[in-house]
Formats: structure tokens, C-alpha cells, sequence
């Protein structure tokens, strides 16, 4: 058993079945702080799964899942996001009939308590942030934009805006660049590598030019175990891997 304090999260043992079918099967994860982990592995190998138990939105059968060294597998949803773990999902959950800046804007951790939506306050600090994060996230000069007439890519962009502007300290991206072009793919890489400087994420992606541009490590899962982990040299060498791909 690995050392949980050296951690930023840590799924041990975790295992969830569907209908007595183990979609994760005694899976154990580590990811590092300030670390960009990719998981990859063919449909059915348990990816979104993972997440999805990361974040609370599916129980596990047994195991335990840490962050910052606290178990919080018996967390609701909304408890894990104010411990600072954000989830995007694959498809874009944005508000088609407001701009940019108001999607950002509603995104603001002070947003949800209750008295905070009720008497909304446009201060300084709200506006300086959500330039900031249209900056990253190359939506600057479209604040005033209504978000439904934005590229696909812009879309997946703002989502991920909406999940910086919290600040989480765990990222989750689903398929983040799923539906791209190919250069909204590669101005995609050079986010995930600014975000990084001060959080980790996690992505699950089908797209292996876009993984070897990002990945710092990667997870392959097979049947909802780890096949093989390591950076992009050992997994594209581990003959297993090969046959996992190839075999589907």
C-alpha cells in the first residue's frame, strides 16, 4: 500500500458492480499533485466510471477514494466540488442564453450561497477574474457573446472556464477535445499545460496525438483494472496494450 500523504487522490481497492458485472474491479489510482494523468483504454474499460466514483455520482461496492488524504467516497456530489474537485462532463453543460461573461460570471464560487445569487454583486474582483480565465481559455474578445453562438470548441472551452473560475484543485475532463478541429486541439494542449501549474487533471481521451501531447502519465484500463501505467514510451511499447487496442 502506497503512502497516502505523498497524494493528491488515492483510490485504493475500489471496485463497483452493475448487475454482479464489476465495471471497476480492485482498481487502484495515485495521482500526484500538479500532475496531468490521462486514462485511456478501449469502450468498456471503466474510464467514465472512474470519474463518476471520483465525484461522487456512482457509489462504490468496496475500496476507499482520498483526497488530500480524507476519504470521500461517502461524500454527496455537491460536497466533493466545495472540497475542489470539478468534473466536466462530455458534453458541454453551459447556459446557451447567456453571454461568456455571464456564464463565468454565474460560475464564481461566491454564486452559491443562497444570499449570493439573490443579491448579486458585480464587484471588481469578479470582473478582473473572469477576464483572467477568458483569457486562458481563449474567449477574451467573446465576453459579450451569447454562448449558444459559439464554435463546439469554444463551447468545451467555457465549460472549462466555468470549472477554473472555482479554482478546483483536481480537474476531471471527459473526451475534452472530442468534435475538435484540429487546431482548436492544439490551442486545447496549451491550456491543459498552463492549468496545470497549480492543480492536477485528469483527462479520459480516445484521441492519442492529442494524449502524447499532454500526458505526463498514463493510465491504461482494461476490463476496470490497471493494464499498464507509465509515460507514453512504456505504454506504447507494452505489447498488452497493443492487444487491448487491437483485439477491439
Amino acid at each position: 500500500m502506497a503512502n497516502n500523504t505523498d497524494f493528491l487522490l488515492a483510490l485504493e481497492g475500489v471496485t463497483v458492480s452493475f448487475d454482479g458485472f464489476k465495471a471497476v474491479n480492485d482498481l487502484n489510482l495515485y495521482i500526484d499533485k500538479g500532475e496531468l494523468r490521462v486514462i485511456i483504454g478501449p469502450n468498456g474499460a471503466g474510464k467514465t466510471t472512474v470519474l463518476d466514483l471520483i465525484c461522487g455520482r456512482t457509489r462504490l461496492s468496496s475500496g476507499s477514494i482520498k483526497f488530500k488524504d480524507e476519504e470521500i467516497s461517502n461524500l454527496k456530489e455537491q460536497q466533493i466540488v466545495r472540497r475542489g474537485i470539478g468534473r466536466k462532463f462530455q458534453t458541454p453543460s453551459i447556459y446557451d442564453d447567456l453571454t461568456v461573461f455571464e456564464n463565468l460570471e454565474l460560475s464564481f464560487p461566491r454564486g452559491r450561497e443562497v444570499f449570493g445569487a439573490l443579491f448579486w454583486n458585480r464587484t471588481t474582483e469578479i470582473i478582473e477574474r473572469v477576464r483572467e480565465i477568458a483569457e486562458m481559455i481563449y474567449l477574451s474578445d467573446q465576453l459579450d457573446r451569447s454562448a449558444e453562438t459559439l464554435s463546439h470548441g469554444q463551447k468545451q472551452w467555457l465549460e472549462i472556464g466555468m470549472l477554473l473560475i472555482q479554482d478546483p484543485e483536481l480537474l476531471m475532463l471527459d473526451e475534452p477535445v472530442a468534435g475538435m478541429s484540429v487546431s482548436e486541439r492544439t490551442k486545447t494542449a496549451a491550456l491543459l499545460n498552463t492549468i496545470i501549474k497549480n492543480r492536477s487533471v485528469v483527462v479520459i481521451e480516445h484521441d492519442m496525438k492529442f494524449v502524447e501531447s499532454i500526458a505526463h502519465r498514463v493510465t491504461v484500463l482494461h476490463q476496470g483494472k490497471v493494464l499498464c501505467e507509465g509515460d507514453m514510451e512504456k505504454i506504447h511499447a507494452d505489447p498488452r496494450v497493443k492487444e487491448v487496442y487491437l483485439g477491439h
